[in-house]
């Protein structure tokens, strides 16, 4: 017997993932995400799925970033019926996502001349598909396949994915992982038990800062941020990315690290990701975070941060004198609250862009990380006089030896015979997949002829057994 892995989304790009599992009897997606940034493509989200959505079993999440989720309640619009498998938490924070992207799709769809993704009764139906499943717990859930999740360390409640048969040919499919060890998160836990992985490689060509020196780092900028005067304008992603921001703030201003100015975390989403994350953190937290959490009931509040949830209280920032911080989204400056600030305070020289995650090619953040004099915000050409500092040890994702580390671990099995390296810029892909056979299968006789690093390409299929994978030239059909 065999499995089918084809690649309708995440293979060359970063965002959009989207991967089609085939047994002998049942079909099972993993993810349905947006595409996001350069790697955005109007046929690839707005056009119709590339396989019959009506013959699809089940799906499951990996976790709830927009680029993972993000056309699920397009799938249940298509006609998809099946359950829809998360752990909880990430039930808890893909609603929020999901419906606070509504209004966001329905301004795009507008200015694109095309239908909306969806509507707000399509994420209804979405989550009364939905059937939540714990780490570590093996369950069928389409005829003849069944699925075990493990912790992948990378946001809250993120999980990977491995898929058996009723033959026990595994495939196993990493969504994004984590940048262990997280202050908050446990470490990413390997797949050792898959005869063919995915793996993300977002960050396959490069190196974060050393763990030790990003908290210094992050306190010695925004100490000089302040010093100046000015506005200090954060770009963050809801999720994971604020709460780490609001921990270690709430932890130097404890310290006397940095002086109390105001802190306002300007983002409705991310304040209710937030209410999540204290939700589930007294028992997905890692040991030591959850001990903090019993000892100090919040590790996110100190007496000066303002949550500004409405349009009235977020334009009365304006009246707060500076030096103060500014939280909000989006992360990659494309839209949300942070664009308007942007357009406001990024002509100030005393102003300080602290970027802390991952910018996506054709996004703003990048542009400005690439040292644009300008960017475009909002329909509007805005000149780029603010200090920019950028501290990629804060990414979420897991670098080039992180990432090395994980296949290293999976492929300690002795089974795995082929890594697919995905979700990645090309050449990211490339760097991981020659890296991987370079470091870890050269020479390698215990896994035979075939085993390799594989960089797929979209739309393709390739064919898992217990003793070969191939790829099959033609995405499978229905």
């Amino acid at each position: 017997m065999a499995l089918r892995v084809s690649f309708y989304g995440g293979a060359g790009k970063v965002t959009g993932s989207n991967f089609l599992i085939e047994g002998a009897r049942g079909k099972i997606l993993v993810d349905c995400g947006i595409e996001q940034g350069a790697d955005f493509c109007e046929e690839c989200v707005y056009g119709l799925f590339p396989y019959d959505v009506t013959a699809v079993d089940a799906l499951v999440l990996t976790h709830a970033h927009l680029d993972h989720v993000g056309r699920i309640p397009k799938l249940v619009r298509s006609g998809f019926r099946g359950k829809i498998f998360m752990t909880p938490p990430t039930k808890d924070i893909a609603e929020l996502i999901l419906r606070d992207s509504v209004g966001i799709i329905d301004q795009d769809a507008e200015r694109r001349g095309v239908a909306p993704l969806y509507e707000e009764k399509d994420v209804d139906t979405t989550f009364s598909l939905i059937e939540t499943l714990a780490y570590h717990t093996e369950k069928e859930i389409a005829p003849g396949l069944s699925v075990y999740l493990r912790n992948t360390g990378h946001i809250l409640g993120s999980a990977s994915v491995r898929i058996k048969d009723e033959d026990g040919v595994a495939v196993a499919l990493t969504g994004d992982i984590g940048n262990s060890p997280s202050p908050l998160l446990p470490d990413w836990e390997p797949v050792p038990d898959a005869d063919a992985l995915v793996m993300e490689s977002v960050y396959g060509d490069r190196l974060h800062p050393a763990q030790r020196r990003r908290v210094e780092l992050l306190r010695d900028t925004l100490a000089k941020a302040i010093k100046k005067g000015g506005a200090v304008l954060i770009p963050a992603f809801s999720l994971e990315r604020t709460q780490l921001m609001l921990y270690e703030l709430s932890n130097f201003f404890a310290a006397g690290e940095l002086p109390r100015v105001p802190v306002f975390l300007d983002s409705p989403l991310a304040i209710h990701v937030t209410e999540v994350y204290e939700k589930w953190g007294s028992t997905y937290f890692k040991n030591e975070a959850e001990e903090e959490m019993r000892r100090e009931k919040s590790i996110f509040e100190f007496p000066f941060l303002h949550k500004t949830l409405s349009r009235r209280e977020s334009e009365e920032i304006e009246k707060t004198p500076n030096p103060k911080i500014i939280i909000a989204g989006a992360g990659m400056s494309h839209g949300g609250r942070i664009g308007l600030w942007e357009q406001k305070y990024l002509p100030d020289p005393a102003t300080t862009l602290v970027i802390v995650g991952y910018q996506a090619p054709g996004s703003p953040g990048r542009r400005m990380a690439e040292g644009a004099r300008s960017v475009r915000l909002g329909g509007l050409e805005v000149r780029l006089r603010a200090k920019v500092e950028i501290l990629e040890g804060w990414s979420a994702h897991a670098d080039r030896d992180g990432l090395l580390e994980f296949a290293e671990a999976a492929l300690s099995g002795k089974r795995t015979k082929a890594i697919f390296t995905a979700i990645g810029e090309p050449a990211a892909e490339r760097f991981l997949a020659q890296r991987i056979h370079d470091y870890l299968l050269h020479q390698d006789s215990r896994r035979g002829a075939d085993a390799r690093a594989i960089v797929p390409e979209m739309g393709q299929t390739w064919e898992i057994t217990k003793d070969l994978v191939k790829k099959i030239k033609a995405p499978s059909s229905f």
